[in-house]
């Protein structure tokens, strides 16, 4: 067939896609019972895992869901407000702008 793609160029896109993935964590309760959703039982221990483009290897035990998640999605580095967030606004000055009720006129009163 001349539509099938030849051997080396899947075995690359393989390789490509399985190192794109290694590392990858993931949290599993271990509590009874089937798997089910994280938020089923928030205090159960969780197993987190990481993927090594084969399989997935424990590398550690949390006590519940709260400690798994700031393990798996700690929140992103603070970043300094830029010199210019330290000048005064210069929106709110007097003005006409649009956003600006207009001044009553003496025969409105």
């Amino acid at each position: 067939m001349q539509d099938e793609e030849p051997l080396e160029e899947w075995a690359r896109r393989r390789a490509e896609r399985q190192a794109a993935s290694k590392g990858r964590l993931r949290a599993v309760p271990l509590g009874d019972g089937p798997h089910r959703g994280a938020h089923v039982a928030p205090s159960v221990p969780r197993a987190i895992e990481e993927w090594s483009g084969t399989q997935w290897q424990v590398i550690g035990v949390v006590e519940n869901l709260a400690a798994a998640q700031a393990l798996l999605y700690p929140p992103p580095p603070e970043q300094d407000k830029p010199a210019e967030w330290d000048r005064p606004p210069t929106a709110m000055r007097e003005g006409r702008g649009r956003h600006r009720k207009p001044a009553p006129k003496e025969g409105d009163r």
